[in-house]
């Protein structure tokens, strides 16, 4: 994934490592050996996970769902400062609502950008995976079925 798709300018690479709690925070942090060789920073809901990500920084950002329209405008300005502060060169996410935002306006500002669907995602892609799509440079999914030649593309699971 790494140099063959473009998605590491160097070693001086830095990643902005973004997903919502729970599985996606796993799923995520299931790829921190590509990440120690990277500047890295962690988004995410859940200000409790600061502890196990040792050196890098870590932003905490609201919890958000479709249905808390308010919660989900303050996440997207928090997200918005949080890349104009960071400025990464790549953008990660494995999903939710902060996810998007930050593919969103990783992409706008500049950023390559990786989405990885959750795994849970068995039957159907995620909201937010079908919606982040035209944003994200990789588009992948963790089950061969849901693979289409338009994306997502499949190449193997997290957990």
């Amino acid at each position: 994934m790494a140099d063959k798709d473009g998605l590491w300018k160097s070693s001086a690479t830095k990643i902005l490592a973004v997903s919502s709690p729970g599985g996606h925070w796993i799923q995520l942090n299931r790829l921190f050996p590509v990440f120690s060789k990277h500047e890295t920073v962690f988004v995410t809901t859940n200000p409790n996970y600061r502890p196990g990500i040792s050196l890098a920084k870590f932003y905490s950002v609201i919890e958000a769902t479709r249905k808390e329209k308010l919660n989900l405008i303050i996440q997207l300005v928090e997200i918005f400062y949080i890349l104009l502060r960071e400025r990464p060169d790549v953008v990660i996410s494995t999903g939710a609502s902060c996810g998007f935002f930050g593919l969103f306006f990783g992409k706008l500002l500049g950023a390559r950008t990786i989405w990885i669907d959750s795994i849970a995602n068995t039957q159907i892609l995620s909201l937010s995976g079908r919606l982040v799509a035209k944003f994200a440079d990789l588009w992948l999914t963790q089950w061969p079925e849901l693979s289409t030649p338009k994306g997502p593309e499949y190449k193997g699971r997290i957990i």
